[in-house]
């Protein structure tokens, strides 16, 4: 098992339990004492859980998984989703942000192959899917690669975001909520977003059901930043009402 595997068994464990002992974690995976303290580290640092003597205990934090796991969760959700999203491209608006995420790189590769585009993007799995689409200008932001999301990130990042306009911007959350706004876990991912949202005259916001009402350590964005946002049907009528209060158009794929 690899280092990361093991740490999201042993976050999922804890989350399950309450609370584990390092001695019954290391004999749970069979390794070490010495190598449970430093994954429990790892995980605290992410604030998935919380350190305390001899063992750990949650602290309502999530652990981000892979870009490949995230894209066949609600795969179906956010087929629908992406199709509906591409719909709402108006005749004018060719000048386009893609931000990272399993959802944003479904709808990159449905983006329409007869008018000319230009895309700008920080996703590599984005630029790999419309790389060879001939009326398509595409330019790729500069920064560090995540691995996670496998999306550039940091100063360079949006340095390069702040010089721009686009006509719209395609943005991906981890949580979305009345109260907190769009989040997700990572700083870096949440600066980059935010420089994104800035960077468009209208933005659209897409994101499956299991993503609404939550909420992640970093907003990157209030309800009130976006236009628009494409969700699915197993929406609750009240997060839709409290959706539309708050100034946010709520579409239905």
């Amino acid at each position: 098992m690899y280092a990361e595997e093991r740490q999201r068994s042993i976050a999922e464990l804890v989350l399950k339990r309450g609370r584990m002992s390092v001695a019954d974690l290391a004999d749970e995976f069979d390794v070490t004492t010495e190598t449970i303290r430093r994954d429990l580290s790892v995980l605290e640092r992410t604030d998935v859980l919380r350190r305390v003597h001899g063992g750990a205990v949650p602290t309502g934090g999530v652990m981000e998984t892979v870009l490949s796991e995230r894209d066949v969760e609600n795969a179906d959700e956010k087929e629908r989703i992406s199709k509906v999203a591409i719909d709402l491209l108006g005749p004018t608006e060719t000048s386009l942000l893609i931000d990272a995420g399993s959802t944003t790189g479904r709808l990159a590769g449905m983006l329409p192959r007869d008018r000319a585009l230009s895309v700008i993007t920080h996703a590599i799995p984005v630029a790999f899917r419309i790389g060879a689409y001939p009326n398509i200008d595409l330019q790729i932001l500069p920064g560090r690669i995540r691995p996670v999301t496998q999306a550039a990130v940091g100063s360079d990042t949006v340095a390069a975001l702040s010089r721009l306009r686009a006509d719209v911007a395609f943005i991906g959350a981890n949580g979305i909520s009345v109260q907190h706004g769009l989040s997700t876990p990572d700083p870096e991912e949440a600066a980059a977003k935010r420089a994104m949202v800035a960077a468009a005259r209208r933005v659209i916001a897409v994101a499956d059901s299991s993503k609404i009402d939550r909420d992640y350590t970093v907003r990157f964005a209030e309800l009130g930043d976006i236009d628009v946002l494409v969700t699915d049907a197993r929406v609750s009528r009240r997060i839709v009402t409290d959706f539309t209060r708050a100034g946010v158009e709520v579409v239905i794929a």
